[in-house]
């Protein structure tokens, strides 16, 4: 199971991409409190997560509770890290779950967290002078790599809602 977990998110619009992105990707979400908004009907529609009704999420009190029910292996998205999202393979045990670690937009993960596992720790590549990427734009890249290496298990490869032969049937003229 791929898991994206998201360190007391402060941005509802972040959240609720990132939402739309985990539903889309049969990927589960686990939010880790306290939250820096409201996940109530009116604020989750203000925020266009009209997709929560179909993903799969969980919110957690805290870290400790959050990895004391959530065994398996922790990737911890910073921009300290030392390796890029494919220099690891995910795919080198398929029974443990595999957990995208996501910080507080303002100030990443905390330090004491990444600090007890270096080795886990994931930077993005980009220009040296750009400070960060909107974190949905990361999670989106992140989930993608670990379905990529995985050849994208359950996940369709046509177009469902018009059909795969859409475009061949099209007619410019209608």
């Amino acid at each position: 199971m791929l898991n994206a977990v998201l360190f007391e998110p402060e941005i509802p619009q972040n959240t609720g991409n990132i939402m739309r992105t985990c539903m889309a990707f049969d990927c589960r979400l686990h939010l880790i409190e306290p939250l820096g908004f409201y996940l109530d009907e009116k604020h989750l529609r203000r925020a266009g997560m009209d997709y929560v009704k179909d993903l799969d999420y969980r919110i957690w009190p805290d870290w400790e509770t959050f990895c004391q029910n959530n065994p398996g292996r922790y990737y911890y998205m910073t921009r300290y890290g030392k390796k890029s999202p494919d220099s690891f393979d995910y795919t080198e045990d398929p029974l443990d779950d595999i957990y995208l670690i996501f910080g507080r937009e303002s100030t990443g993960i905390p330090k004491y967290i990444l600090k007890k596992d270096l080795d886990h720790c994931v930077r993005i590549p980009m220009d040296p002078d750009a400070r960060s990427l909107n974190l949905s734009n990361c999670a989106a890249i992140c989930i993608y790599e670990v379905l990529r290496q995985f050849r994208y298990p359950q996940l369709s490869h046509e177009e469902v809602l018009k059909g795969s032969d859409f475009l061949e049937n099209y007619d410019a003229n209608d």
